[in-house]
């Protein structure tokens, strides 16, 4: 099997987040759920929209922030999204490129925008997400470029995806086309009401073993196996899947692998600032570090620096190199080795 050319092909919906902070009252008056990701359509992101306070624009989407966290390890990083041929189309493509990672799907020409995020933060630092799909709800298998994800360590999807029919049946012809290469596949459930919506079909993906590797916070994992026992859930998990990372917030993540599981603590952060992204950072340093042969432990370490430096600022992307981060950390990720300072 010839070396791979990226460590990470991530798939996913290329969404602009605009980020704004709000107080607990506003979440109550507009009747959001704190902490979730619901899905709204133009004339609702409108209305939202002019309620918000100050916004910032930044580019995101669960998959896109992962690739990037990969490329800002010093990682071989590609991404497949759809974006609009539009305004904000431009800001992300420019956003992926600068950033370091190889982003070569077409645009979409037609009255479907590029897709958005309306983030509210709260005084504790976690995110509800309103999400408007437009164009990248239409990421079709013919998006697919068999090329790359043959080229891929490991091919990365986001839960999603599931939501528009299109992007399933690209979901699937990239997992065949990546087995068949002899590659690795993984997924991140995304979100506990996107396990809702498609619990039978994510089950059987990991029992078919479509899936390789699974990400899953502990409500989205106790979503998924419909138990609110964590350890439960960990054992019909270990059942059924070859490789899971669940991550538990500020006490760290559990590895559940072939040898049992093992937990990793957390990087200590002074102050939460804001949640959004720590899912998907965390599975850009274990992606990187399996990438690079480094033992699960500590793959899952470097997913906590990353998850830990993420947190530490408004934004789903890293403000400062997470190579940089994790040398101080006493890693060497260029010999494939690690050592702990």
């Amino acid at each position: 099997m010839p070396s791979p050319r990226y460590d990470v092909l991530a798939i996913g919906n290329a969404i602009v987040d605009i980020i704004a902070r709000s107080e607990e009252d506003f979440l109550l008056r507009e009747k959001l759920t704190k902490g979730s990701m619901r899905l709204i359509d133009a004339a609702e992101a409108e209305r939202l929209y002019a309620r918000m306070g100050p916004a910032i624009e930044v580019s995101g989407g669960s998959a896109g922030n992962t690739a990037v966290g990969v490329a800002s390890f010093g990682g071989r990083a590609a991404f497949t999204g759809k974006v609009a041929n539009d305004t904000l189309g431009e800001l992300y493509r420019h956003d992926m490129t600068a950033s370091g990672v190889h982003f070569s799907s077409q645009a979409l020409d037609s009255d479907q925008p590029t897709a958005r995020s309306l983030i509210l933060i709260t005084p504790d630092g976690e995110r509800t997400m309103n999400t408007y799909l437009g164009a990248c709800q239409m990421l079709a298998p013919d998006d697919i470029d068999a090329d790359t994800v043959a080229a891929a360590f490991v091919t990365y999807f986001e839960g999603y995806l599931w939501d528009p029919p299109q992007a399933k049946e690209a979901f699937r012809r990239a997992a065949a086309i990546a087995h068949d290469a002899g590659r690795l596949v993984s997924l991140t459930l995304s979100d506990p009401f996107c396990v809702d919506r498609y619990r039978s079909e994510f089950v059987e993906l990991i029992r078919d073993r479509t899936i390789d590797i699974l990400f899953a916070n502990d409500s989205e994992l106790r979503s998924l196996c419909e138990t609110a026992d964590l350890n439960t859930a960990i054992s019909t998990l270990q059942a059924d899947c070859r490789l899971a990372v669940v991550t538990l917030g500020p006490e760290g993540a559990l590895v559940i692998g072939p040898d049992g599981v093992e937990k990793v603590a957390a990087t200590p952060v002074d102050t939460v600032v804001d949640t959004t992204g720590a899912g998907d950072l965390f599975a850009a340093g274990f992606l990187f570090g399996l990438a690079r042969d480094l033992p699960l432990r500590e793959a899952a370490r470097l997913g906590t620096i990353a998850a830990a430096e993420v947190i530490s600022h408004i934004g789903a992307r890293p403000a400062v190199s997470l190579a940089d981060l994790a040398r101080q950390a006493g890693y060497d990720l260029w010999s494939n080795s690690s050592k702990s300072a």
